[in-house]
């Protein structure tokens, strides 16, 4: 399974699922050129990405598991799962690309 696409954030740590789409679905987009970018509370960012294999697999099966961390803030568990389901009107208020 390819990590290309977004992701729904459907779970975190340490918010519940009001605040996690306070702006709107939470996501997490991963773009084919290493670049990404998310949403969650009330933050918005960019990354850089890469993938990985873990004993010689895909990291990815089914669903997204990880942890993000504010620069010298708090840090949160996340569970995301992909938005190719989504219903119609929430998949279109994930950004294109």
């Amino acid at each position: 399974m390819s990590m290309t696409g977004a992701w729904r954030i459907v779970e975190m740590d340490l918010w519940d699922a009001e605040a996690i789409d306070l702006l709107g679905p939470g996501y997490i987009q991963f773009g084919a050129d290493r670049t990404g970018r998310f949403r969650f509370i009330a933050v918005e960012g960019w990354m850089d990405c890469h993938s990985g294999q873990r004993d010689g697999r895909p990291c990815v099966d089914g669903s997204l598991r990880g942890h993000l961390y504010f620069h010298l803030g708090d840090d949160s568990g996340f569970r995301a799962v992909s938005a190719e389901d989504a219903p119609k009107a929430e998949a279109e208020s994930y950004p294109k690309g």
